[in-house]
């Protein structure tokens, strides 16, 4: 049986997801949708709007198979590492012949293109020259491939979906996974885009669950817990800062100042903020302080599969995971007690439940067991 890897926020799953899930079916035949999925936090620095068990069980119900999670350490990182943490996932599971991703483009063969001009000792020497100057790394990338390829397979990289995709792939290529890649063209608004009477975008519905429009059992934000995030911020020294991710090149420095003249998170933002340092890295690293994370914890692969959620077809591709993993299998919570990056999830769960509208218990880690449907 073919099995279809999805890696995804669903944050919070909605149309344009289902149609995702069900496009690949169609492209593959007929298969198992394995969604290696983001935990309690996301990519761009914040809280996903629902808790994972929850989102999980929305994804079986919108047709996915079975759903493992992403630690936060790999979920709340740069595109390069967001993808290389979950396609580890995905092949180390030992059962996925395929890893679906939308895209913009829609054509898996010039994400393929680009992907390999990143990888390419001219781009890296073209990127310094770029970087040398100053420039947003996002820009400087761009440009470093438009030397190589043209301006058209360089525009891609615009794409916030293109770019991702071709992080997959890169990530496959370094794992040299037989994993084929494929893409499916994205429909509706884009990403961070606004209503579409068929498919909004994730952050058009996540505005209307936070203000109240759209009914969902205690969303979180880290707006929830601004003042708990604060005191942690304000505790750390310029060392501490040093120690996460993408700190580099002056920002540690730069973020110490700004918390420390910051009376909110936004405030925090704008003040850390430059042409240099995009918004969703200074996000990333300050959620990395206030939850107590350093680079030093994150291992170069993930040590566990997590199981969030499964249906009766997710549990016959866990029984072949089984036999084919190359990672232990984490169905129970109990059965995790003892791994170090497990621990530093829960609590990171813990922190979460201070971010809710009402504000949850500790433990949740320990005692949810995943959604079987």
């Amino acid at each position: 049986m073919a099995v279809a890897g999805i890696i995804a926020e669903y944050n919070p799953f909605h149309p344009g997801h289902a149609f995702h899930i069900a496009e690949t079916r169609r492209l593959v035949g007929e298969c198992a949708v394995v969604t290696v999925m983001s935990g309690n936090f996301v990519q761009r620095g914040e809280c996903a709007v629902l808790d994972k068990w929850t989102r999980a069980k929305a994804a079986l119900e919108g047709g996915a198979d079975l759903v493992l999670e992403l630690p936060t350490v790999y979920a709340v990182s740069s595109a390069e590492g967001f993808a290389r943490g979950a396609a580890a996932l995905l092949a180390a599971a030992g059962v996925v012949t395929h890893l679906s991703f939308g895209s913009e483009c829609g054509e898996a063969d010039e994400l393929k293109r680009l992907a390999a001009c990143l990888d390419s000792g001219a781009y890296r020497a073209g990127l310094r020259r770029f970087l040398d100057r100053g420039m947003p790394f996002a820009a400087c990338r761009q440009e470093a491939v438009a030397g190589l390829l043209g301006e058209g397979p360089a525009s891609l990289l615009a794409g916030a979906n293109n770019n991702l995709g071709v992080e997959y792939i890169r990530a496959l290529n370094a794992l040299n996974s037989s994993i084929e890649p494929m893409t499916v063209l994205r429909r509706g608004a884009g990403h961070d885009g606004g209503d579409h009477p068929e498919y909004p975008s994730a952050s058009f519905v996540r505005e209307k669950i936070l203000s109240g429009e759209l009914r969902a059992e205690n969303p979180a934000s880290l707006a929830y817990g601004e003042r708990g995030m604060l005191a942690v911020l304000r505790s750390m020294d310029e060392g501490e800062f040093a120690a996460l991710p993408d700190c580099g090149e002056g920002l540690s420095h730069r973020l110490y100042r700004a918390v420390r003249r910051g009376k909110t998170l936004e405030e925090v933002y704008d003040l850390a903020k430059t042409k240099r340092y995009a918004h969703a890295r200074i996000r990333r690293a300050l959620l990395w302080g206030a939850l107590g994370l350093r680079e030093a914890v994150r291992p170069v692969r993930p040590p566990y599969l997590r199981v969030l959620g499964a249906n009766g077809r997710g549990r016959e591709v866990l029984r072949e995971m089984k036999e084919n993993a190359a990672l232990p299998i984490i169905t129970k919570p109990a059965h995790g007690g003892g791994i170090p990056l497990l621990e530093l999830e829960a609590r990171c769960t813990d922190f979460y439940q201070l971010c809710r509208e009402k504000p949850g218990p500790c433990g949740l880690e320990w005692t949810t067991g995943p959604m079987m449907l």
